[in-house]
């Protein structure tokens, strides 16, 4: 049987963050389930695209409708066996939502794979999760995860830190490193032909 992976997303979640990674692990057969506070299946969420252009921070375009798959009040955490945490404008609110911070700490509290990539990490400092532990974000959210209690480390965008059953990413550029990760947290080898 396919393993299920829950995929965490909102209202401007980064649009590669959700997309890429969505479609990444349906191409391996894993069962993945998108889901967004106040959010039903056959909904959307608007994606923001975040480009870096050589300011100070990133430049924010809209992006795309990401479909939602399954019911956020619906969802049971027992169900799944990793969690994925895309990044973007979203975790910044959708941090506040009693039940992400149950799911979240559901997957830590079992020692379930988790992925978070860049701005994602908010939820994590918000479950009050990563006591110990090192991990990578966004440049902006390292602050957060020295006062949660981890340690920050500021890697290239390209590459990506593991954990425990942790792995995270800095920004989209990560991509390839942190599914392979998670991927590898769960168990799953691909060999090529």
């Amino acid at each position: 049987m396919s393993k299920k992976i829950l995929l965490l997303v909102g209202d401007y979640v980064e649009d590669y963050e959700a997309m890429v990674p969505f479609q990444a692990m349906l191409s391996v057969g894993l069962q993945v389930d998108s889901v967004a506070p106040e959010r039903k299946k056959g909904d959307t969420v608007p994606t923001a695209v975040h480009d870096f252009v050589g300011d100070q921070t990133y430049k924010e375009l809209g992006g795309h409708r990401f479909a939602i798959t399954a019911d956020f009040d619906q969802v049971n955490p027992a169900d799944y066996d990793g969690l994925y945490i895309a990044g973007g404008r979203a975790p910044e609110y959708t941090r506040l939502n009693k039940k992400v911070i149950e799911i979240t700490r559901h997957f830590f509290d079992k020692d379930k794979p988790v992925a978070a990539i860049c701005h994602g990490i908010q939820i994590l400092t918000a479950a009050r999760v990563l006591e110990g532990r090192t991990l990578t974000a966004y440049v902006t959210i390292g602050p957060d995860i020295e006062l949660a209690g981890g340690t920050w480390k500021n890697i290239p965008a390209d590459q990506a830190i593991v954990d425990g059953n942790l792995t995270t990413s800095p920004a989209w550029p990560g991509h390839q490193a942190i599914l392979k990760e998670f991927y590898n947290l769960l168990g799953i080898t691909i060999t090529l032909p």
